[in-house]
């Protein structure tokens, strides 16, 4: 095999254990079981995005995915129960309905994407192919997205990175700092 066959096999077993991880993390009724398969599906997602040489997306995915929104389920956990109810057999079937119906829509949208690596995709002809030949002599940075995030976009990486510590601190606050004390009951 050459190595354009490895990286697209790796690719191919990672979409695996996501749709492995997916059906698991449906099926399970234990809340604890099904944010820790959360997590690993972030983390299978960021090894994904790094498959795909996005890795700022796989930094991002690993850090808010894995991370801090899997210590928010727990936290929150702390304040509901440990299984899940029984769900009705009707809202599987709403379920399914409303997920082919989407992947139906995908497929068909797939068709009007132009193939990957097209030199001539909006994507290679646009305002981007600017950033790419200009940013190896404006920044010295080697990686262009990073560039880009950090010295073109650099007061909005920070405006998006204060909005989401000011919602870590409003999840914080609704479940409250102190925690309860042992033998305390909850109030209505």
């Amino acid at each position: 095999m050459t190595e354009f066959d490895w990286t697209q096999l790796l690719d191919y077993a990672l979409m695996a254990m996501l749709v492995s991880v997916a059906i698991a993390i449906v099926r399970l009724r234990n809340l604890f079981a099904a944010v820790m398969l959360m997590g690993v599906y972030s983390l299978l997602s960021a090894a994904w995005f790094v498959s795909l040489d996005a890795v700022d997306v796989a930094f991002t995915e690993a850090a808010v995915g894995a991370g801090i929104s899997t210590v928010l389920m727990l936290a929150a956990m702390l304040l509901t129960a440990r299984e899940a109810d029984p769900v009705g057999a009707g809202r599987h079937w709403a379920a399914l309905i409303v997920v082919s119906v989407t992947g139906a829509a995908l497929f068909y949208a797939v068709g009007d994407m132009p193939v990957y690596g097209d030199i001539n995709s909006p994507a290679n002809s646009g305002p981007g192919m600017d950033y790419v030949t200009s940013t190896p002599s404006e920044v010295a940075i080697p990686n262009v997205v990073t560039a880009v995030l950090a010295s073109y976009r650099g007061f909005d990486t920070f405006g998006e990175t204060v909005v989401i510590f000011a919602a870590g601190l409003g999840v914080m606050l609704l479940l409250g700092l102190r925690g309860r004390k042992p033998g305390q009951e909850d109030k209505p």
